[in-house]
């Protein structure tokens, strides 16, 4: 009978070998289209992931460390051999890191299995890798890569993560997340238009970034709209289709809290959709760019522009500091007015604290739909104000009739529903 310990083992050591195979396979079929023959191969991959592999198993990290080193002893050997017809150092490199995975396996074989399918696509997928980088990445992207890089995983963990300033109302990390929250979304935009063009492209990672921020979406969408106006109606359709995403957001939330709540705002929900959906198509439809060349000439522009992105995050931290302040000096006035509150931020922490407090049986489903329409109500006029700022009077007068339809929606479904 195995034991756990040897089931884990023996779960290690086929991960292992799996990814010697794996990994190995793909150098196997490169053999024929290097240079030089001597590249090593599916049974060398294999042997180095179980070379790993049994290092750990006999004696931890010094034979483990020892193995590593005569495997790459091996590779720095071969590739003398080999350097001058093919001067690359990949297949070595990989070698090492399999023999290296196979050690891991044996200690966390779902991380190492994963490690190495990326390793393999890594290698199977360099000729459009390289032709991506070399022949349709340009320098200026190259660029905002590396900087969204440093903003989220450098600049956003070092952001302290606690309340602070007047009345504790603002929160650094939260404030820099919504940075990089707002180049995400623009930086979506802008592959999605290059791909596919305004007509397309916009409406289709408005939708999608709905599902992330709708206010910071159509801040996004205003920002690139006031820069180039011929993508205006991709703009203002993108903006409105991410409200729909909201819809379908705020009911899934509201479902997997309190499935009630959801039945009773579900012609709430279904109108607002509809209408902001119905609006939205309007502009896709009917006011759409050419599908010729000057189409294909669209300029993009650059994927996010940091200025903006901040002047977003400064924007919304007044707004949170005010509130705080508000808040503080009237005292707590009931649940419409914190869900006013709360709603000129994130309509869905509304729908979530009203559906948990009926869950709880702290309110009943009529007091919770109340407080839950008010505060889309108010982020719906956050989305109107958002709007003018980023993108000017002409997208804010192309939005705010279609936001408005959307909340009258709302409550019109809100009145038959009851």
């Amino acid at each position: 009978m195995f034991t756990l310990a040897d089931r884990t083992t023996f779960l290690g050591l086929c991960v292992a070998l799996g990814i010697g195979l794996l990994v190995g396979a793909e150098r196997e079929r490169r053999k024929d289209t290097s240079p030089t023959r001597n590249a090593a191969g599916i049974r060398t991959f294999s042997v180095a992931a179980m070379l790993g592999a049994i290092s750990v198993l006999l004696g931890g990290g010094m034979v483990t460390a020892v193995t590593a080193l005569i495997v790459g002893a091996g590779a720095l050997v071969a590739y003398q051999r080999t350097h001058d017809q093919n001067p690359g150092l990949t297949t070595e490199f990989a070698l090492l890191l399999t023999c290296l995975l196979g050690g891991f396996a044996i200690r966390n074989p779902v991380l190492a299995a994963a490690v190495g399918v990326v390793l393999a696509l890594l290698l199977a997928e360099r000729y459009r890798i390289h032709h991506f980088v070399r022949n349709v990445l340009t320098e200026q992207e190259l660029s905002d890569i590396i900087f969204f890089s440093a903003m989220a995983l450098i600049v956003l963990p070092l952001a302290p993560d606690r309340y602070m300033g007047p009345f504790d109302a603002l929160n650094p990390h939260a404030l820099v997340l919504l940075v990089v929250l707002v180049m995400a979304i623009s930086a979506l935009g802008y592959v999605a238009m290059r791909s596919l063009g305004a007509r397309y492209g916009l409406p289709l990672a408005g939708f999608a970034s709905g599902f992330v921020s709708s206010t910071a979406t159509i801040y996004s969408m205003g920002e690139r709209a006031s820069r180039q106006e011929s993508v205006m109606s991709g703009a203002v359709a993108g903006a409105l289709f991410s409200s729909v995403a909201t819809m379908i957001q705020m009911a899934v939330v509201i479902g997997m809290v309190q499935s009630s709540l959801l039945i009773a705002l579900m012609l709430p929900l279904i109108f607002g959709g509809v209408a902001a959906g119905g609006y939205g198509l309007i502009f896709f439809m009917t006011k759409m760019p050419p599908s010729g060349g000057e189409d294909r000439e669209l300029d993009v522009g650059r994927a996010f522009d940091l200025k903006m992105a901040a002047l977003f995050a400064a924007l919304i931290g007044l707004i949170v500091l005010g509130t705080a302040g508000l808040n503080a000096w009237l005292g707590a006035r009931g649940m419409l007015l914190g869900a006013a509150l709360t709603g000129l931020i994130d309509a869905h922490a509304t729908a979530a604290s009203a559906a948990s407090l009926t869950a709880a049986n702290k309110i009943s489903i009529d007091q919770a739909i109340g407080p839950i329409l008010v505060g889309l109500t108010t982020n719906t006029m956050m989305k109107a104000v958002v709007a003018f700022k980023s993108g000017g009077t002409r997208y804010a007068a192309h939005i705010v009739p279609g936001l408005a339809l959307m909340i009258i929606a709302v409550w019109l479904g809100a009145w038959v529903g009851n």
